[in-house]
């Protein structure tokens, strides 16, 4: 995620499939395809055995009678204890993507016959990277989120080694796959996204939750086009006064006040949204990304983020309102998003919106590079050699786990807030 393409880049076609044998399925040896997608989230029952974990010694015992181990009782009650999948239950097609903690695996639900796509998060790395409870907030937040453009977390369990995330799965994918293929979007186009986009953030909002990595990579499609936000890890609630400091996100949509190491707030996503809105249209990014936090902010600084004059003056408008430097001056609520003049006439009614299929993404779909680009080749290169053995079974204790070293990934920072 937050990977970074060349829409020049030379589009190579994937090579040819290879089979694994892995702990998550008891070593069943299952064909992985090399297409990748995307995970979308809805309301509908994963089929998962909700059986405790069988006590590791002392045969017999009551389950009452004896504690969780120290490696399950840390991510309760956020990550109910629960049996390893068995392999008659749930069938890996395929790796969607390389997470910062673990894959993203594409899985069938063998009973249901549906398609999930489940991240697997190691213990190991969680603990070692000091994100324990940024991990249980990313859960906490995504169940409260329904809302017909969020994507909100399907169901969550742990093992004794690993955590288990469920979402279902969306083959349509990212809408930064569709502006690689389009290069730029028309203004009625943009309107349409930016209306879906700014009820979204609205509404998460009003949750008083900060997203914190508003981009295009982490907007989903759904089978009709429509946009979801999704990826909630770096994701802070705060209350009506509370400000964060952490700098995180990815860098070319950080607001200046996040890039200095804060206070910042709420604000700061419609900073990202506009950087985005910006990039759609004019089919490049404001500024291209520095290397550090601390070059990009001088950038950011010296910029005057003026829109194209080819652009209409009600779109320069929106623009110049969501780019301004000042978070006190920002456009920085649905209200005042909504009643901006590039939308006259347009509607921010959600049912409405969902009635009619986005035909200009969905279209871009039969386009011959689209399954290619989806992948990005990042993660079909990181596929070439991964471990489902290794990944999946290697066992872990709480002495072989070392306190966290501070991050210089930008992309995914610990909480320090």
């Amino acid at each position: 995620m937050g990977c970074e393409v060349s829409k020049n880049r030379k589009i190579e076609d994937p090579p040819a499939r290879r089979r694994f044998s892995h702990g998550f399925l008891s070593n069943v040896r299952v064909s992985i395809a090399r297409r990748l997608g995307h995970s979308a989230v809805f309301s509908q029952p994963v089929g998962v055995n909700r059986e405790p974990l069988p006590p590791s010694d002392g045969e017999g015992m009551l389950e009452k009678e004896k504690p969780p181990p120290a490696l399950i009782s840390l991510f309760l009650p956020e990550f109910p204890q629960l049996n390893i999948p068995s392999e008659d239950c749930f069938q890996v097609l395929d790796v969607i993507a390389k997470g910062s903690l673990g894959p993203v695996l594409k899985v069938r639900d063998v009973h249901q016959e549906k398609v999930w796509a489940a991240k697997v998060l190691p213990k190991s790395e969680i603990l070692k990277q000091g994100v324990l409870e940024q991990t249980k907030d990313e859960v906490r937040i995504q169940r409260q989120l329904r809302h017909p453009f969020m994507h909100s977390v399907q169901d969550c369990w742990q093992t004794q080694h690993h955590l288990f995330i469920m979402f279902e799965y969306c083959s349509a994918g990212d809408l930064y796959t569709y502006w690689l293929l389009k290069g730029q979007f028309d203004q009625d186009q943009v309107r349409l996204l930016a209306a879906e986009l700014g009820s979204a953030l609205g509404f998460l909002h009003d949750l008083g939750i900060v997203h914190r990595d508003v981009k295009m990579e982490n907007i989903l499609l759904s089978d009709q086009g429509h946009l979801r936000l999704s990826d909630f890890g770096l994701s802070r609630q705060l209350n009506r006064s509370g400000r964060a400091f952490t700098v995180c996100g990815t860098i070319q949509y950080m607001a200046p006040e996040v890039l200095s190491g804060g206070p910042y707030s709420h604000a700061a996503d419609w900073w990202s949204l506009g950087v985005l809105l910006f990039s759609l249209v004019t089919g490049e990014f404001p500024l291209a990304a520095e290397s550090n936090h601390i070059n990009m902010l001088k950038k950011v600084r010296d910029c005057s983020y003026v829109p194209p004059k080819t652009l209409s003056s009600d779109l320069i408008l929106l623009l110049s309102e969501l780019l301004c430097k000042s978070p006190a001056s920002r456009l920085r609520d649905l209200q005042r998003f909504k009643t901006q003049a590039f939308f006259r006439g347009a509607s921010f009614d959600s049912y409405i919106l969902q009635k009619t299929p986005v035909k200009f993404l969905l279209e871009l779909r039969s386009h011959p590079d689209w399954a290619a680009v989806s992948r990005r080749g990042s993660v079909a290169d990181w596929f070439e050699n991964f471990d489902f053995n290794n990944t999946l079974s290697a066992p872990l204790t709480l002495t072989e786990l070392s306190p966290a070293s501070p991050g210089e990934d930008v992309a995914l920072t610990a909480e320090q807030d």
